[in-house]
């Protein structure tokens, strides 16, 4: 459990705070710095484009690394740079520190991927990496508390300031962690061995080729191109939703902090349910509590933000370790980073053409009304999918493992 909780803070570094904490504080800055909806549009679509390249490239050439050197270079950078967001007033140089960000985060994800898989337990694997994932749902969390605790007494850049400082103790902690796991690892201890799944890893042509023709593998990287086109379009545009319905400040707050207690407990419970029930099962239950949850605030968004926020908190932090969880299942360690790799490269083409769209709808329209409505619909395609992996997985197709089988 400690494994899963450092490395859960690392995701508050990481995603939380350096994918998501702009989005918190964008309408607080807009009243000092010169913030457009363009402005907004680009930084969307350029920090999952920047996310795309590091899990591309951490699909191609991951294995080759250490995670470890990973975890740890990519909480250093992104905690000098948090810090440095609290000194900048250009829109063009905050539009390039979030994207470097967003590009050191997908190494952070990965390289708790491949450590967890390699030296967890292997009947815990989803727990643990559902956990982790949720570690962005904390960062949520924080983020809320920044905007109703911090913000009010210091002004928005104290926020960056006091990520950074946290984003150093983790670092330490992962340092600690590291060492320990480097010790255990020599003593031949607490070491999830593979004994029937094959240990290399794949050549980028073997990679390419297993997502494209291999059920498990390229069902997991759909799936999160459709995560990252509903949740990150979802995320990045909910605050100015909320202001253009004229909408007090503090509903965006209280709903941050929702999303983050909520993905605190389903990184548990639902990791819990994917180990012991099937992946399957865990996949239709988030994802009809996510369409649930939009479909309510599209159709009244004053009434229905927080219950919003509690559906997109089920679906989007636990789905994370389940999809990971369950390609681990088929593949090895290191096999399983390169495939999470490339699924986190779907993940930003959703981010990225959800944003452009949501930019586009907006400066057309006026509003983000039909936004929401899409992201709905998105949803609702989840959840079939998620219906198909679930009765696939109870009846062999041609032979084949069954999906979500354990």
């Amino acid at each position: 459990m400690r494994m899963a909780f450092t490395f859960g803070f690392n995701q508050v570094i990481s995603h939380g705070f350096g994918l998501f904490l702009f989005a918190a504080l964008v309408p607080l800055m807009q009243q000092s710095v010169d913030i457009t909806s363009w402005h907004l549009a680009t930084i969307g679509a350029l920090t999952q484009l920047a996310y795309l390249a590091g899990a591309m490239l951490l699909g191609v050439i991951g294995h080759r690394l250490d995670s470890g050197k990973l975890l740890l270079g990519s909480g250093l950078l992104t905690s000098t740079l948090l810090f440095t967001m609290a000194w900048l007033n250009d829109p063009l140089m905050i539009t390039l520190v979030l994207t470097v960000m967003a590009f050191s985060a997908a190494f952070c994800w990965g390289g708790i991927v491949e450590m967890t898989t390699c030296y967890g337990r292997a009947d815990r694997t989803s727990t643990n990496l559902s956990i982790a994932a949720s570690g962005t749902a904390w960062g949520y969390s924080f983020n809320g508390l920044v905007i109703l605790l911090v913000v009010p007494v210091f002004g928005w850049r104290s926020g960056w300031i006091a990520a950074a400082v946290f984003g150093l103790v983790v670092l330490l902690a992962t340092l600690h962690l590291l060492k320990s796991l480097k010790r255990s690892s020599d003593n031949n201890a607490n070491i999830n061995v593979e004994l029937l799944i094959p240990s290399s890893a794949m050549s980028s042509g073997q990679l390419f080729k297993t997502v494209v023709t291999e059920r498990t593998a390229f069902l997991s990287c759909l799936v999160l191109f459709l995560v990252g086109l509903s949740t990150m379009t979802f995320s990045t545009w909910l605050n100015v939703f909320l202001a253009q319905l004229e909408l007090p400040a503090s509903l965006g707050g209280y709903t941050w902090s929702v999303i983050g207690i909520t993905g605190m407990v389903a990184g548990f419970m639902v990791g819990k349910l994917a180990d012991q029930k099937g992946h399957g099962l865990a996949l239709v239950a988030i994802f009809a509590a996510f369409a649930m949850g939009l479909t309510a605030f599209t159709y009244d968004p004053a009434k229905f933000v927080l219950l919003a926020g509690i559906g997109y908190g089920l679906m989007y932090f636990p789905i994370w370790g389940i999809i990971a969880g369950w390609v681990s299942k088929q593949y090895s360690s290191k096999a399983t980073m390169q495939i999470n790799g490339l699924g986190m490269v779907t993940f930003g083409l959703g981010g990225a053409l959800g944003n452009l769209m949501a930019g586009f709808i907006n400066d057309a329209t006026g509003s983000l009304s039909n936004v929401y409505w899409l992201i709905t619909a998105v949803s609702g395609v989840l959840l079939v999918l998620a219906g198909y992996i679930y009765l696939s997985g109870r009846t062999p197709a041609n032979g084949e493992p069954l999906v979500g089988a354990h």
